[in-house]
């Protein structure tokens, strides 16, 4: 068996779990309400405050949606009860980011500003402190969407390896190479 996939979801309290008929599993708390889509063919089991995951049968597919749809639940309940944060700061002279709402405005060294739309469902705050980088902090119960919109942002300028400039999540070490050589022998 899959070792993510036999491993029990304990529901803590204050998260309630609702399996209905067609396998959606809803999971509410106090950060929020998430639905999650499972396989028919795949068995949920809600006892005593622990969710149990079982598979049908051995085919390779439904080893690996196993622990995929585990995994997948498990950040459910993580998320309605403490939620999802990702922070990432912008190094680069000039580099800014603000907020207006749940519009994100970067100003990133391009010709232009970036503007970009945040879903309601995530809380976005940016925060700009003399002597520090600017940092963009992204909160929601969802794990996927806070990762997808973390990624999209960092794609806007990535970092590069010589200067270390762009967007970075807050405590990534980056690979840092040399440049050419200072002089010629």
């Amino acid at each position: 068996m899959s070792r993510i996939g036999k491993a029990p979801i304990k529901v803590p309290a204050g998260v309630e779990v609702k399996i209905s008929n067609d396998n959606v599993v809803t999971v509410k708390g106090p950060k929020g309400e998430l639905h999650q889509a499972i396989k028919p063919d795949f068995k949920l089991e809600l006892n005593e405050g622990v969710l149990t995951l079982t598979r049908p049968n051995e085919e390779k597919m439904n080893k690996a949606l196993h622990g995929l749809y585990r995994s997948l639940l498990n950040n459910n309940v993580i998320g309605v009860k403490d939620g999802h944060t990702t922070k990432q700061e912008l190094v680069g002279v000039g580099y800014k980011a603000s907020n207006v709402g749940q519009i994100l405005d970067l100003s990133l060294g391009y010709s232009h500003r970036i503007m970009l739309e945040i879903p309601i469902e995530v809380k976005l705050t940016t925060v700009t402190e003399k002597g520090q980088n600017p940092t963009i902090i992204l909160e929601s119960a969802d794990k996927q969407l806070v990762g997808q919109l973390a990624a999209k942002i960092r794609g806007f300028r990535k970092p590069e390896p010589y200067k270390g400039k762009g967007i970075r999540f807050t405590g990534e070490q980056l690979r840092r190479k040399a440049g050419k050589s200072a002089s010629k022998k």
